[in-house]
Protein backbone atom coordinates (compact mmCIF):
# COMPACT_ATOMS: atom_id res chain seq x y z
CA UNK A 1 0.00 0.00 0.00
CA UNK A 2 1.74 2.93 -1.59
CA UNK A 3 -0.90 5.49 -0.74
CA UNK A 4 -0.93 7.95 2.11
CA UNK A 5 -4.62 6.85 2.96
CA UNK A 6 -2.30 3.48 2.98
CA UNK A 7 0.23 4.98 5.14
CA UNK A 8 -1.94 5.86 7.56
CA UNK A 9 -3.96 2.71 7.57
CA UNK A 10 -0.56 1.03 8.52
CA UNK A 11 -0.12 3.11 11.56
CA UNK A 12 -3.65 3.38 12.68
CA UNK A 13 -4.99 -0.26 11.04
CA UNK A 14 -8.18 -0.62 13.40
CA UNK A 15 -9.31 2.58 13.01
CA UNK A 16 -9.16 2.18 9.37
CA UNK A 17 -11.15 -1.10 9.24
CA UNK A 18 -13.61 -0.05 11.48
CA UNK A 19 -14.05 3.29 9.32
CA UNK A 20 -13.04 1.88 6.01
CA UNK A 21 -12.70 4.14 2.68
CA UNK A 22 -15.11 2.82 0.82
CA UNK A 23 -17.64 3.90 4.00
CA UNK A 24 -16.04 7.43 3.72
CA UNK A 25 -16.24 8.02 -0.14
CA UNK A 26 -19.76 6.85 0.27
CA UNK A 27 -20.47 9.82 2.94
CA UNK A 28 -18.77 11.95 0.52
CA UNK A 29 -20.96 11.55 -2.68
CA UNK A 30 -24.14 11.20 -0.51
CA UNK A 31 -23.16 14.81 0.33
CA UNK A 32 -22.12 15.77 -3.09
CA UNK A 33 -18.23 16.30 -2.11
CA UNK A 34 -16.56 15.91 -5.22
CA UNK A 35 -12.84 17.12 -5.63
CA UNK A 36 -9.40 16.36 -7.64
CA UNK A 37 -7.39 13.84 -6.22
CA UNK A 38 -4.89 15.45 -3.84
CA UNK A 39 -2.32 14.24 -0.71
CA UNK A 40 -5.32 15.18 2.02
CA UNK A 41 -7.97 13.47 -0.19
CA UNK A 42 -11.33 12.88 1.60
CA UNK A 43 -9.92 9.38 2.99
CA UNK A 44 -6.96 11.16 4.37
CA UNK A 45 -8.13 13.59 5.86
CA UNK A 46 -11.08 11.54 7.56
CA UNK A 47 -8.67 8.82 9.00
CA UNK A 48 -5.98 11.90 10.30
CA UNK A 49 -8.58 13.95 12.03
CA UNK A 50 -9.64 10.48 13.81
CA UNK A 51 -6.08 9.64 15.04
CA UNK A 52 -6.15 13.75 16.07
CA UNK A 53 -9.08 13.40 18.48
CA UNK A 54 -7.79 9.72 19.34
CA UNK A 55 -4.44 11.93 21.13
CA UNK A 56 -7.18 14.04 22.74
CA UNK A 57 -6.97 16.91 20.04
CA UNK A 58 -3.21 17.13 19.96
CA UNK A 59 -1.75 19.42 17.44
CA UNK A 60 -1.31 19.18 14.01
CA UNK A 61 2.34 19.18 14.03
CA UNK A 62 1.74 16.26 16.12
CA UNK A 63 -0.02 14.38 13.26
CA UNK A 64 2.92 14.64 11.12
CA UNK A 65 5.19 12.53 13.69
CA UNK A 66 2.22 9.85 13.12
CA UNK A 67 2.22 9.83 9.90
CA UNK A 68 4.74 8.53 7.23
CA UNK A 69 4.20 11.74 5.05
CA UNK A 70 5.08 15.50 6.01
CA UNK A 71 1.53 18.35 5.82
CA UNK A 72 1.64 21.67 6.73
CA UNK A 73 -0.69 23.05 9.39
CA UNK A 74 -2.19 25.09 6.68
CA UNK A 75 -2.83 21.80 4.14
CA UNK A 76 -4.52 20.03 6.71
CA UNK A 77 -6.85 23.17 7.96
CA UNK A 78 -8.13 23.51 4.07
CA UNK A 79 -8.55 19.40 3.82
CA UNK A 80 -11.05 19.62 6.91
CA UNK A 81 -12.25 22.93 5.52
CA UNK A 82 -13.02 21.62 1.98
CA UNK A 83 -15.46 18.74 3.79
CA UNK A 84 -18.95 20.38 4.83
CA UNK A 85 -20.33 19.80 7.97
CA UNK A 86 -22.95 17.55 6.55
CA UNK A 87 -20.09 14.78 5.49
CA UNK A 88 -18.79 15.03 9.01
CA UNK A 89 -22.09 14.13 10.44
CA UNK A 90 -23.20 11.39 7.96
CA UNK A 91 -19.90 9.68 8.68
CA UNK A 92 -21.14 9.95 12.40
CA UNK A 93 -24.01 8.08 11.82
CA UNK A 94 -22.84 5.36 9.56
CA UNK A 95 -19.68 4.75 11.73
CA UNK A 96 -22.38 4.56 14.74
CA UNK A 97 -24.57 2.13 12.63
CA UNK A 98 -21.63 -0.32 12.19
CA UNK A 99 -20.53 -0.80 15.69
CA UNK A 100 -23.54 -0.37 17.06
CA UNK A 101 -25.17 -3.45 18.74
CA UNK A 102 -28.88 -3.64 18.97
CA UNK A 103 -29.19 -7.40 20.35
CA UNK A 104 -32.35 -7.88 22.26
CA UNK A 105 -30.06 -9.53 24.98
CA UNK A 106 -29.94 -7.28 28.27
CA UNK A 107 -32.89 -4.72 27.08
CA UNK A 108 -35.42 -4.00 30.33
CA UNK A 109 -38.40 -5.29 30.13
CA UNK A 110 -38.10 -5.57 26.31
CA UNK A 111 -37.35 -1.37 26.30
CA UNK A 112 -34.14 -0.32 25.00
CA UNK A 113 -32.98 2.62 27.21
CA UNK A 114 -31.54 6.11 26.87
CA UNK A 115 -29.16 8.28 28.50
CA UNK A 116 -29.16 12.22 27.67
CA UNK A 117 -27.79 14.91 29.25
CA UNK A 118 -25.99 18.45 28.83
CA UNK A 119 -22.78 19.68 29.47
CA UNK A 120 -20.44 22.20 28.00
CA UNK A 121 -16.93 22.84 25.86
CA UNK A 122 -14.72 25.70 25.86
CA UNK A 123 -12.66 26.55 22.79
CA UNK A 124 -10.27 29.05 21.62
CA UNK A 125 -10.98 32.79 22.41
CA UNK A 126 -11.70 34.62 18.96
CA UNK A 127 -14.03 36.62 17.47
CA UNK A 128 -15.67 34.00 15.34
CA UNK A 129 -16.43 31.62 18.41
CA UNK A 130 -17.40 34.74 20.53
CA UNK A 131 -20.32 35.53 18.02
CA UNK A 132 -21.48 32.12 18.03
CA UNK A 133 -21.32 30.76 21.32
CA UNK A 134 -20.70 32.95 23.29
CA UNK A 135 -18.87 33.13 26.97
CA UNK A 136 -20.33 32.57 30.93
CA UNK A 137 -21.64 35.83 32.70
CA UNK A 138 -19.44 37.69 34.56
CA UNK A 139 -16.30 37.59 32.43
CA UNK A 140 -15.12 40.71 30.67
CA UNK A 141 -14.29 40.56 27.10
CA UNK A 142 -10.77 39.68 26.19
CA UNK A 143 -10.70 37.79 29.76
CA UNK A 144 -12.85 34.67 29.26
CA UNK A 145 -13.06 31.80 26.47
CA UNK A 146 -16.46 31.15 24.14
CA UNK A 147 -17.97 27.59 25.44
CA UNK A 148 -20.48 26.03 23.92
CA UNK A 149 -23.47 23.83 25.23
CA UNK A 150 -23.98 20.40 24.53
CA UNK A 151 -26.23 17.90 24.61
CA UNK A 152 -25.56 14.66 24.38
CA UNK A 153 -27.91 11.01 23.55
CA UNK A 154 -26.00 7.87 24.93
CA UNK A 155 -26.97 4.20 24.58
CA UNK A 156 -27.79 2.88 28.18
CA UNK A 157 -26.46 -0.59 27.68
CA UNK A 158 -23.23 -0.28 25.24
CA UNK A 159 -22.40 3.52 26.38
CA UNK A 160 -22.25 4.40 22.51
CA UNK A 161 -22.86 7.74 21.80
CA UNK A 162 -25.25 8.25 19.03
CA UNK A 163 -25.87 12.12 18.50
CA UNK A 164 -24.40 15.47 20.13
CA UNK A 165 -26.03 18.72 19.79
CA UNK A 166 -24.03 21.95 19.62
CA UNK A 167 -25.53 25.43 21.13
CA UNK A 168 -25.35 28.83 22.05
CA UNK A 169 -23.43 28.29 25.88
CA UNK A 170 -26.98 30.43 27.40
CA UNK A 171 -29.13 27.33 25.94
CA UNK A 172 -31.41 25.30 27.91
CA UNK A 173 -31.07 21.17 28.04
CA UNK A 174 -34.60 21.44 26.30
CA UNK A 175 -33.95 23.60 23.94
CA UNK A 176 -32.75 20.52 21.57
CA UNK A 177 -33.91 17.70 23.44
CA UNK A 178 -36.58 16.91 20.76
CA UNK A 179 -33.15 16.93 17.89
CA UNK A 180 -32.45 13.61 19.87
CA UNK A 181 -35.75 11.96 19.58
CA UNK A 182 -35.32 10.32 15.96
CA UNK A 183 -32.47 8.11 17.25
CA UNK A 184 -35.11 5.95 19.17
CA UNK A 185 -38.09 4.43 17.97
CA UNK A 186 -41.05 3.45 19.50
CA UNK A 187 -41.34 1.77 22.58
CA UNK A 188 -37.57 2.81 24.09
CA UNK A 189 -37.16 4.83 27.27
CA UNK A 190 -35.30 8.32 27.65
CA UNK A 191 -33.95 9.04 31.07
CA UNK A 192 -32.93 12.20 32.12
CA UNK A 193 -32.52 14.43 34.92
CA UNK A 194 -35.36 17.20 35.84
CA UNK A 195 -34.54 19.09 33.31
CA UNK A 196 -36.17 17.17 31.12
CA UNK A 197 -39.45 16.59 32.44
CA UNK A 198 -41.41 19.22 31.65
CA UNK A 199 -44.68 18.76 30.26
CA UNK A 200 -43.93 20.14 26.37
CA UNK A 201 -41.02 17.52 26.39
CA UNK A 202 -43.05 14.47 27.74
CA UNK A 203 -45.95 15.31 25.11
CA UNK A 204 -43.35 15.31 22.38
CA UNK A 205 -41.73 12.10 23.73
CA UNK A 206 -45.30 10.75 23.95
CA UNK A 207 -46.25 12.02 20.46
CA UNK A 208 -43.57 9.38 18.91
CA UNK A 209 -44.90 6.94 20.86
CA UNK A 210 -41.41 7.07 23.63
CA UNK A 211 -41.16 6.57 27.25
CA UNK A 212 -39.75 8.91 29.61
CA UNK A 213 -38.28 8.50 33.22
CA UNK A 214 -37.08 12.05 34.89
CA UNK A 215 -37.01 13.50 38.31
CA UNK A 216 -40.11 15.90 38.93
CA UNK A 217 -39.89 18.78 37.35
CA UNK A 218 -38.30 21.68 40.41
CA UNK A 219 -41.55 23.55 39.50
CA UNK A 220 -44.07 20.72 40.04
CA UNK A 221 -45.49 20.17 43.52
CA UNK A 222 -45.53 16.32 44.02
CA UNK A 223 -48.94 13.97 45.74
CA UNK A 224 -48.30 13.09 49.11
CA UNK A 225 -48.83 9.03 47.51
CA UNK A 226 -45.90 6.52 46.78
CA UNK A 227 -47.30 5.43 43.18
CA UNK A 228 -49.98 7.47 41.67
CA UNK A 229 -51.40 8.31 38.48
CA UNK A 230 -51.84 12.11 37.50
CA UNK A 231 -52.82 14.44 34.47
CA UNK A 232 -50.79 17.11 33.58
CA UNK A 233 -52.77 20.13 32.06
CA UNK A 234 -50.71 21.94 28.82
CA UNK A 235 -49.48 24.99 30.62
CA UNK A 236 -50.74 28.51 29.61
CA UNK A 237 -47.31 29.76 28.73
CA UNK A 238 -44.67 28.43 26.15
CA UNK A 239 -41.56 27.19 26.42
CA UNK A 240 -39.28 29.74 25.08
CA UNK A 241 -37.64 27.08 22.94
CA UNK A 242 -40.67 25.69 21.05
CA UNK A 243 -42.07 27.18 18.13
CA UNK A 244 -45.79 28.84 18.58
CA UNK A 245 -47.31 26.44 15.95
CA UNK A 246 -45.52 23.61 17.38
CA UNK A 247 -46.79 24.70 21.19
CA UNK A 248 -50.00 24.55 19.67
CA UNK A 249 -50.66 20.98 17.95
CA UNK A 250 -49.56 19.27 21.90
CA UNK A 251 -52.52 17.87 23.35
CA UNK A 252 -54.39 20.10 26.49
CA UNK A 253 -52.98 17.12 29.55
CA UNK A 254 -51.11 14.26 29.33
CA UNK A 255 -51.48 11.11 31.65
CA UNK A 256 -48.06 10.81 34.11
CA UNK A 257 -47.06 8.73 36.77
CA UNK A 258 -45.16 9.99 40.02
CA UNK A 259 -42.80 7.59 42.09
CA UNK A 260 -41.52 8.56 45.23
CA UNK A 261 -39.01 6.52 46.34
CA UNK A 262 -36.95 6.71 49.75
CA UNK A 263 -33.19 6.48 48.92
CA UNK A 264 -31.69 4.20 51.83
CA UNK A 265 -27.72 4.32 49.77
CA UNK A 266 -25.10 6.12 51.98
CA UNK A 267 -22.98 8.85 50.43
CA UNK A 268 -26.78 10.09 48.45
CA UNK A 269 -27.43 13.59 48.66
CA UNK A 270 -31.19 13.05 48.97
CA UNK A 271 -33.09 11.13 50.63
CA UNK A 272 -36.14 11.36 48.56
CA UNK A 273 -36.16 11.10 45.12
CA UNK A 274 -39.58 12.06 43.28
CA UNK A 275 -39.89 10.46 39.56
CA UNK A 276 -42.26 11.45 36.57
CA UNK A 277 -42.50 9.19 34.04
CA UNK A 278 -45.03 7.82 31.01
CA UNK A 279 -44.62 4.02 31.81
CA UNK A 280 -48.37 4.17 33.61
CA UNK A 281 -48.82 0.49 34.20
CA UNK A 282 -47.68 -0.49 38.49
CA UNK A 283 -47.76 -4.37 37.45
CA UNK A 284 -44.96 -4.19 34.95
CA UNK A 285 -42.99 -1.24 35.79
CA UNK A 286 -42.78 -1.57 39.49
CA UNK A 287 -41.70 1.38 41.53
CA UNK A 288 -38.22 -0.19 43.02
CA UNK A 289 -37.68 -1.32 38.96
CA UNK A 290 -38.05 2.34 38.02
CA UNK A 291 -35.83 3.67 40.97
CA UNK A 292 -33.49 1.50 39.89
CA UNK A 293 -33.76 3.00 36.15
CA UNK A 294 -33.47 6.05 37.23
CA UNK A 295 -30.01 5.01 38.98
CA UNK A 296 -28.14 4.31 36.03
CA UNK A 297 -28.83 7.97 34.95
CA UNK A 298 -25.30 8.09 36.66
CA UNK A 299 -23.47 6.62 33.72
CA UNK A 300 -24.38 9.52 31.59
CA UNK A 301 -21.91 11.27 33.90
CA UNK A 302 -19.03 8.53 33.13
CA UNK A 303 -19.65 8.83 29.76
CA UNK A 304 -19.10 12.57 29.44
CA UNK A 305 -16.15 12.46 31.58
CA UNK A 306 -14.83 9.67 29.07
CA UNK A 307 -15.68 11.80 26.63
CA UNK A 308 -14.31 15.52 27.70
CA UNK A 309 -11.32 14.48 29.99
CA UNK A 310 -10.28 11.42 28.92
CA UNK A 311 -10.69 11.88 24.93
CA UNK A 312 -9.96 15.41 25.16
CA UNK A 313 -13.17 16.97 23.88
CA UNK A 314 -13.55 19.49 27.23
CA UNK A 315 -11.33 21.89 25.34
CA UNK A 316 -11.58 22.19 20.99
CA UNK A 317 -8.53 23.69 18.92
CA UNK A 318 -10.57 24.64 16.24
CA UNK A 319 -10.82 28.73 15.82
CA UNK A 320 -13.80 28.19 13.44
CA UNK A 321 -17.57 27.55 13.87
CA UNK A 322 -17.42 25.46 11.09
CA UNK A 323 -14.54 23.77 12.42
CA UNK A 324 -15.65 23.05 16.11
CA UNK A 325 -18.43 21.42 14.72
CA UNK A 326 -16.59 19.05 12.71
CA UNK A 327 -14.20 18.39 15.61
CA UNK A 328 -16.90 17.90 17.70
CA UNK A 329 -17.86 15.23 14.90
CA UNK A 330 -14.61 13.65 14.90
CA UNK A 331 -14.51 13.21 18.73
CA UNK A 332 -17.53 11.24 19.03
CA UNK A 333 -16.95 8.81 15.95
CA UNK A 334 -13.50 8.43 17.84
CA UNK A 335 -15.42 7.69 21.32
CA UNK A 336 -17.59 5.12 20.09
CA UNK A 337 -14.47 3.33 18.17
CA UNK A 338 -13.12 3.26 21.53
CA UNK A 339 -16.36 2.11 22.89
CA UNK A 340 -16.50 -0.87 20.46
CA UNK A 341 -13.02 -2.03 21.74
CA UNK A 342 -14.62 -2.45 25.00
CA UNK A 343 -17.39 -3.95 24.27
CA UNK A 344 -15.31 -6.65 22.31
CA UNK A 345 -13.41 -6.98 25.28
CA UNK A 346 -15.88 -7.28 27.56
CA UNK A 347 -17.31 -10.20 25.15
CA UNK A 348 -14.48 -12.35 25.39
CA UNK A 349 -13.60 -11.51 28.95
CA UNK A 350 -17.24 -12.26 29.86
CA UNK A 351 -18.36 -8.82 32.14
CA UNK A 352 -19.94 -5.59 31.49
CA UNK A 353 -18.80 -3.22 29.21
CA UNK A 354 -18.88 -0.42 31.71
CA UNK A 355 -16.49 -2.83 34.06
CA UNK A 356 -13.61 -2.64 31.30
CA UNK A 357 -11.22 0.85 31.11
CA UNK A 358 -12.14 3.55 28.79
CA UNK A 359 -8.52 4.67 29.13
CA UNK A 360 -7.07 0.93 28.58
CA UNK A 361 -9.50 0.72 25.28
CA UNK A 362 -7.90 4.10 23.93
CA UNK A 363 -4.26 3.08 24.73
CA UNK A 364 -4.37 0.12 22.72
CA UNK A 365 -6.33 1.44 20.15
CA UNK A 366 -3.89 4.15 19.89
CA UNK A 367 -1.29 1.57 18.63
CA UNK A 368 -3.02 -0.59 17.32
CA UNK A 369 -2.06 -2.50 14.26
CA UNK A 370 -3.98 -3.48 10.86
CA UNK A 371 -5.08 -7.03 11.92
CA UNK A 372 -4.57 -6.34 15.61
CA UNK A 373 -6.58 -8.26 18.00
CA UNK A 374 -8.39 -7.02 20.76
CA UNK A 375 -6.22 -7.88 24.30
CA UNK A 376 -7.67 -8.26 27.58
CA UNK A 377 -8.06 -5.09 28.91
CA UNK A 378 -7.87 -3.59 32.48
CA UNK A 379 -11.37 -4.76 34.20
CA UNK A 380 -12.50 -2.58 36.83
CA UNK A 381 -13.90 -4.03 40.46
CA UNK A 382 -17.56 -4.29 40.62
CA UNK A 383 -18.03 -1.45 43.38
CA UNK A 384 -22.04 -0.70 43.36
CA UNK A 385 -22.54 2.50 45.76
CA UNK A 386 -19.18 4.09 45.71
CA UNK A 387 -19.12 7.58 46.24
CA UNK A 388 -16.43 10.26 47.02
CA UNK A 389 -17.10 14.00 47.98
CA UNK A 390 -16.51 16.47 45.53
CA UNK A 391 -13.88 18.24 46.66
CA UNK A 392 -10.30 18.58 44.94
CA UNK A 393 -6.97 17.37 46.96
CA UNK A 394 -4.52 18.56 44.47
CA UNK A 395 -4.46 22.14 44.76
CA UNK A 396 -4.49 24.57 41.60
CA UNK A 397 -1.44 27.41 41.25
CA UNK A 398 -1.77 30.32 43.07
CA UNK A 399 -1.87 32.85 39.96
CA UNK A 400 -4.51 35.81 39.98
CA UNK A 401 -7.70 35.48 37.66
CA UNK A 402 -7.27 37.30 34.64
CA UNK A 403 -9.71 40.24 35.06
CA UNK A 404 -8.61 42.25 32.10
CA UNK A 405 -7.57 41.66 28.58
CA UNK A 406 -3.76 40.29 28.20
CA UNK A 407 -2.79 43.11 26.05
CA UNK A 408 -3.56 45.86 28.54
CA UNK A 409 -1.55 44.04 31.51
CA UNK A 410 1.18 43.68 28.92
CA UNK A 411 1.02 47.90 28.22
CA UNK A 412 1.57 47.49 32.30
CA UNK A 413 4.78 45.41 32.24
CA UNK A 414 5.82 47.36 29.89
CA UNK A 415 6.43 50.54 32.11
CA UNK A 416 9.61 51.45 33.36
CA UNK A 417 10.21 50.52 36.96
CA UNK A 418 10.41 53.52 39.72
CA UNK A 419 13.27 54.09 40.93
Amino acid sequence: MSSFAGAVARIKGDVARAVPAALIRRAAAAVGHTGRDRILDPVATTHLALHRALHGGTAITHLRHLTPRTFTPSAYCQAVARLPESFFYLLQVLVTGRVRDDRPEGRWRGHRLFLIDGSSVSMPDTPELQAAFGQPPGQKPGCGFPVAHLLALFDARTGYLLTTVLAPLRTHDLAHAAATHPEMRPGDVLVGDRAFGSFAHLALLARRGLHGVFRLHQRRVAGAANDRRATYPKPTRRPVWMAADEYAALPPAIPVREVRVRVRTAGRRVRHLILVTTLLDRRRYPRRELARIYERRWQVEVNLRSLKVTLGLDVLRSKTADGVRKEVRAFGVAYNLVRRVMRDAADRQGVGVDRISFVDALRWLRVAGPRGEVPALVVHPARPGRFDPRVRKRRPKQYDLMTRPRAELKRELRQPVAA
